[in-house]
C-alpha cells in the first residue's frame, strides 16, 4: 500500500522531506508529553536499513539526559509500532543536538548569537548558497550574520534557509564544557 504524505509547510528547519515532516508530525507531540522540544528530524539512508535520527531538547537549557533519550525513544517506538509510519526496517536513534548543533529555528540564532555558523540557502544571494560568520541575532524574519570577510552584517530571510548549523570552534567547545560542568555539580548536589 502506498502511504500518502500531506504537504505542510514547516516554518522550522526541524524536518527536510515530505517524509521527515510527516514523522515530526507524531513525534513532535510525544516530546511535548515528556517536556522536550524536537531539534531535528531525519529519515536517512536506502530502503533497506534507514535510520531516523531525532534530536531534542528541553527547552529549559537547550540540553538532555540520556535517560531523558530513552524515554522519548520507547514512547516514540509505542506510537509508530500503532502507526507503522515507515516502511521496512529502520533503526531508532535519539540524541541530543550536541555542541555543534543545527540551528532550525529561527530563535536558535538569537540564542547562539556570537558563535560562528555555516548557512546554506536555496536560492543564491549575490552569486553563492553558502555562508560563514558569526551570527548577530535575528532581525525581523532574517537571520544576521557577520560574514567572514566582510564589514556589514548580511540579513538572510530564515524562510530561504535550506542548513544551519553552528561550527565547532575553541568557544563553543568551551561553553559546552563550562555547560556540563554545570549539569554535573547540579546532579552532584541534587545527589
Amino acid at each position: 500500500m502506498a502511504r500518502r504524505f500531506c504537504f505542510i509547510p514547516d516554518p522550522t528547519l526541524k524536518a527536510k522531506t515530505v517524509e521527515d515532516r510527516a514523522l515530526l508530525e507524531l513525534i513532535e507531540p510525544v516530546a511535548e508529553s515528556l517536556g522536550l522540544d524536537i531539534v531535528r528530524v531525519r529519515l536517512m539512508g536506502g530502503t533497506l536499513r534507514r535510520r531516523l535520527q531525532i534530536m531534542a531538547e528541553r527547552p529549559s537549557d537547550h540540553d538532555i539526559a540520556v535517560e531523558e533519550c530513552a524515554r522519548l525513544s520507547r514512547a516514540v517506538s509505542e506510537v509508530f509500532d500503532a502507526a507503522d509510519p515507515i516502511n521496512g526496517e529502520y533503526l531508532l536513534e535519539v540524541s541530543s543536538p550536541g555542541v555543534d548543533r543545527p540551528l532550525t529555528r529561527q530563535s536558535d540564532f538569537d540564542l547562539f548569537e556570537g558563535y560562528e555558523a555555516r548557512l546554506e540557502t536555496d536560492r543564491m544571494i549575490e552569486g553563492r548558497k553558502r555562508f560563514k560568520g558569526m551570527i548577530a541575532g535575528t532581525d525581523g524574519e532574517n537571520i544576521a550574520i557577520d560574514l567572514d570577510g566582510e564589514e556589514d552584517t548580511a540579513l538572510i530571510p530564515f524562510e530561504w534557509l535550506v542548513d544551519a548549523k553552528l561550527v565547532l570552534t575553541d568557544e563553543l567547545m568551551k561553553a559546552g564544557a563550562e555547560k556540563r560542568a554545570a549539569r554535573n555539580d547540579n546532579t552532584e548536589t541534587e545527589d
